[in-house]
């Protein structure tokens, strides 16, 4: 969240992309994933949410989208994302690919192990948005 809005300040607007062939163990649908993102930004008018399937830099292409933003917690996440720029690189020459870091307290947060906390029960309540928490909480019967 704060990186999309620290991205906003650098490029003015921003087009929240939510995937919908991730390769990841989605807990929720695409459907439910663009409404959780949608809620989060409602109060912004300057980003807007958007799904998509296929590759990132297909529809980056379609939509007029010459940046794709991505953030960085720590250095392995630099090795996924290098290569995965890298192929971006390769298949659309024209779209660039810029890296924000991470605020310091989040360095060590993924989306796993938000998961597997309120999996179980676990205070996630600073971790996460409002909308997100409330839709864990209902995913786990914790209401």
């Amino acid at each position: 969240m704060g990186l999309i809005r620290r991205g906003c300040e650098v490029f003015g607007r921003l087009v929240v992309a939510v995937a919908k062939d991730s390769g990841k163990d989605t807990l929720f649908s695409l459907e439910e994933r663009v409404a959780m993102a949608a809620a989060v930004f409602a109060d912004d008018p300057l980003i807007s949410v958007d799904s998509f399937s296929g590759l990132l830099v297909d529809y980056a292409d379609r939509s007029g989208i010459r940046v794709l933003l991505r953030g960085l917690r720590a250095t392995s996440d630099f090795d996924y994302e290098y290569q995965l720029a890298l192929m971006n690189r390769k298949m659309r020459r024209h779209i660039q690919t810029v890296f924000l870091m991470t605020d310091y307290q989040w360095m060590y947060v993924s989306s796993s192990l938000v998961k597997a906390s309120a999996r179980c029960g676990g205070d996630i309540k600073d971790l996460v948005p409002e909308p997100v928490y409330n839709r864990l909480r209902a995913k786990f019967g914790q209401e």
